[in-house]
């Protein structure tokens, strides 16, 4: 008798140090059987749902506290999570639903629900839950801020690419402009200053020959004749810079090979120009010419002043996919991340986006440079 006194009392301590466990934690604590009853539930659950420890034992805790969604729409018993802890025997944990009050008022709820075992058999469930509403609200006005933000990004990035596409219509009719004042400019000094030297030569080579009994005067008509061809060939270099007769009248693949022909005779360097009959026989748009046209004098003109090489080739190769043009030297090469936002290389870009080209770049210290320019069918 005395054993099952200090058994009872033992089982009585026992009990107490639990139900003091349960009351001190901060949230909410519940037992159901199999039935769904509420077997017990601590003080912070039964106050977070609006009711005393009493008034929640022994009642269906689904038909209580679990019986609607958020929009108060029916949730069966069937789909209570909570209830498929004994049901099938294993743990759930959800935060996306919510718990019902006294008042008929519901909030955004957090809980676990695990199976309670006897002798690994399942007589029950354990809930702990606790009132996320807080925290579901700042994840709302997160998400709203989110969102908010995400849209002004995507306005923002809606304007600056509507701004980049006007600066490139503005950079391309700007180049189009350019091209059309150098193409004046040059008739100009073409119809003007040519005929001017033109007369003027005759003139002396006239007088010379009229003077041809007077040696000290032939002499000075000799250097007045040598610096006139010299003005005549310069003037001739700056009509050829400002828009080559050849490309108006021989296309581009002459106007290139006369380009390297005129590099090479003026700086030395050894020019290599490969352009099958294939693609000689092409002709593309006046508009795309001449932006090829500029992209190779820019490239060459940057070999001659930077690269110290001693030889560049340009090849020409009209393909399935287009034409591909490559340009390449055997110079000292340069670090492309140092100087790929060149206003020179951007320009070049520039202008194969016009025509709906791609100009890359490869390069590296000692290594020469490499320029390939692709034009599709389509553009060419």
């Amino acid at each position: 008798m005395f054993a099952d006194l200090k058994h009872l009392s033992h089982h009585a301590a026992w009990r107490r140090q639990l139900e003091m466990l349960l009351e001190s934690a901060g949230e909410g604590i519940y037992g159901i059987d199999l039935r769904g009853r509420c077997i017990f539930i601590n003080g912070a659950g039964a106050a977070m749902l609006g009711y005393t420890p009493d008034e929640v034992v022994g009642r269906n805790m689904h038909y209580l506290i679990h019986h609607s969604h958020a929009d108060r729409s029916l949730l069966p018993v069937h789909d209570c999570r909570i209830f498929k802890a004994f049901r099938d025997g294993r743990g759930e944990r959800v935060d996306d639903e919510v718990l019902w009050r006294r008042d008929g008022s519901c909030f955004d709820a957090q809980y676990a629900s695990y199976p309670i075992r006897n002798d690994q058999e399942v007589v029950g469930a354990v809930v702990t839950f606790s009132d996320i509403t807080a925290r579901k609200r700042i994840e709302r006005e997160l998400q709203g801020t989110r969102t908010e933000l995400e849209a002004r990004v995507q306005a923002r990035t809606a304007e600056l690419s509507a701004a980049h596409e006007s600066l490139r219509r503005l950079a391309s009719h700007l180049s189009t402009l350019r091209e059309q004042e150098r193409a004046h400019i040059a008739r100009n000094i073409h119809d003007d200053l040519g005929a001017s030297f033109t007369a003027l030569q005759l003139d002396l080579n006239w007088l010379r020959r009229q003077l041809a009994a007077e040696p000290p005067l032939q002499a000075h008509l000799d250097r007045m004749l040598e610096v006139t061809q010299t003005a005549m060939d310069a003037t001739r270099r700056i009509l050829n810079d400002l828009r080559p007769v050849v490309l108006d009248h021989l296309g581009l693949w002459a106007a290139l090979e006369t380009l390297l022909q005129d590099l090479q005779a003026r700086s030395g360097l050894q020019c290599r120009y490969l352009c099958p009959p294939d693609t000689e026989c092409r002709r593309l748009a006046p508009a795309a010419e001449i932006a090829v046209y500029r992209i190779v004098q820019e490239l060459l003109t940057n070999v001659q002043r930077h690269a110290r090489a001693r030889s560049v080739s340009v090849s020409a190769v009209w393909g399935e996919h287009g034409l591909l043009l490559a340009v390449e030297d055997d110079g000292v090469g340069m670090q492309l991340p140092e100087t790929r936002q060149t206003f020179g290389i951007l320009g070049m870009r520039e202008r194969a986006r016009a025509i709906g080209g791609d100009l890359e770049l490869d390069s590296a210290p000692g290594a020469g440079m490499r320029a390939r320019l692709r034009l599709t069918p389509q553009t060419a």
